[in-house]
């Protein structure tokens, strides 16, 4: 079967990437909702411009564009007629380059590390490989989407932060993907999307993911939460995450932690939706995760419009950490863990 033969997933399914003859395409997130454009990634260096200026971005996402990412590389290389020693240098290259793009999401460094094993096998199993990460993702996806839905009451508001939808991931979402699977199972839910300053994953892309789905979607300040919760609005909080350590601590996008702060306070369930490849049981806890920081000027500015008065400066660290002891539960493809055990290995095989 050639390479690029591997059944696709269904054209309704929302997804931020398409492999089409041996070209990556990626649904460029940074025009959403005004604009969706697809941007053709023909190399490595394309891939990796794409993740650090998020034009995609969600850890499982992260994980499936840069394993395409190396199978260019390779495909490159034996196309221009490279042997096996060559394959492999190219590979590693990309691997590198890639690699050094976003430092928190884990799923990134898990996927680098599924490609490094298959590269001595050739080009097409690269490519295979790839390909096999982005499907498997989906099916994750939609495995969590049917385990947290057991979670949601009918009638349920559910407040989620950033963006864990189809668009964070190879399809289908994992925080979106609970409330995807509740609407799915016939329950009435209702959804308040955090803006998520700056970037606005939650007022630009999970508003404009679950409003093409018909669910219902009001965005919110994010400084709001608080007082919903307070006044009893709140049903649950449901958020993805970006890497979890074996301690259970989980890092996701700033203000996360806040959140989990204000549910705890207010007797609001907060679940973590992620697959297997999020978590990190080579980190013992939260305090080894590394946070990236990303540049101020994305603070100060709104639009292309600077927004703060000259000669001041941002600070502007991307995600944060929420303690084990503040989630509820943890939903993965294997189901739901609550509460969490201390060790995260022993829910999987080391």
């Amino acid at each position: 079967m050639p390479v690029d033969g591997m059944r696709p997933p269904s054209t309704a399914l929302l997804t931020p990437l398409r492999w089409e003859d041996g070209r990556l395409l990626l649904l460029d997130q940074l025009r959403l909702p005004a604009e969706a454009r697809w941007l053709a990634c023909d190399d490595e260096l394309a891939v990796a411009d794409a993740i650090r200026t998020m034009v995609v971005r969600g850890a499982p996402a992260i994980g499936c564009v840069a394993a395409f990412g190396v199978a260019l590389a390779v495909r490159r290389r034996a196309d221009a007629g490279g042997n096996s020693a060559e394959l492999i240098a190219a590979g590693e290259a990309a691997i590198t380059q890639l690699g050094a793009t976003r430092p928190t999401a884990v799923n990134l460094f898990w996927a680098l590390a599924e490609m490094r094993a298959v590269l001595p096998l050739g080009a097409d199993a690269v490519t295979q490989r790839a390909l096999a990460i982005w499907h498997d993702d989906i099916d994750r996806c939609q495995k969590i989407g049917r385990a947290g839905a057991e979670l949601i009451p009918d009638g349920a508001t559910i407040l989620t932060h950033c963006n864990a939808g189809a668009l964070a991931t190879g399809g289908y979402g994992t925080a979106l993907g609970v409330v995807r699977a509740a609407v799915a199972a016939g329950k009435r839910v209702r959804v308040l999307a955090d803006e998520t300053r700056p970037f606005l994953q939650g007022a630009r892309l999970t508003a404009w993911e679950l409003a093409r789905d018909g669910i219902d979607v009001t965005i919110l300040p994010d400084v709001a939460a608080g007082w919903l919760m307070r006044r009893g609005e709140v049903t649950c909080v449901v958020v993805g995450a970006d890497r979890i350590a074996r301690s259970g601590d989980v890092a996701n996008k700033i203000g996360t932690y806040t959140l989990a702060v204000l549910a705890r306070e207010h007797g609001v369930p907060f679940y973590v939706a992620a697959p297997r490849s999020t978590i990190d049981l080579a980190t013992p806890d939260g305090a080894a995760i590394p946070i990236e920081e990303r540049s101020g000027d994305e603070v100060l500015s709104f639009a292309g419009v600077r927004i703060a008065p000259a000669g001041v400066p941002a600070r502007y660290p991307a995600f944060d950490v929420t303690p084990a002891a503040l989630v509820t539960a943890l939903i993965t493809e294997r189901g739901v863990s609550l509460p969490l055990p201390p060790d995260l290995s022993v829910l999987f095989d080391t």
